[in-house]
């Protein structure tokens, strides 16, 4: 990286105090997501079977699904958090995987 940017010690603590909170808030969508295979309720008909499957395999069990997609997210955001706390200089010598690991989640995204 060519430029050198300087980091405040109260913005790096700040920074890593967002990230926290999004780690929380992202760990409390895990224990929602965790619970989405329970898709009981459909009926015994084959086709309500067939659609429970479904929302099954949409909550967990593939690189798409919610659990999974919840879990990349606290990754990226712990290594965020873990390069600003190291004084922000591990962030910087990253050139920012981070917003490639994010924009690998959600290709959509506008990051």
């Amino acid at each position: 990286m060519g430029e050198f940017v300087r980091l405040e010690p109260h913005v790096i603590e700040e920074i890593v105090a967002i990230c926290q909170t999004t780690i929380e808030a992202l760990e409390a969508a895990r224990d929602i997501a965790n619970n989405l295979t329970d898709t009981q309720g459909f009926g015994e008909f084959e086709s309500a079977k067939q659609l429970a499957a479904g929302y099954s395999r949409k909550a967990a069990g593939t690189p798409e699904s919610a659990q999974e997609r919840v879990d990349q997210f606290i990754v990226a955001f712990t290594q965020l958090q873990d390069a600003f706390a190291s004084g922000g200089q591990a962030f910087l010598e990253a050139e920012f995987d981070w917003v490639r690991q994010l924009q690998a989640i959600d290709p959509d995204s506008a990051v």
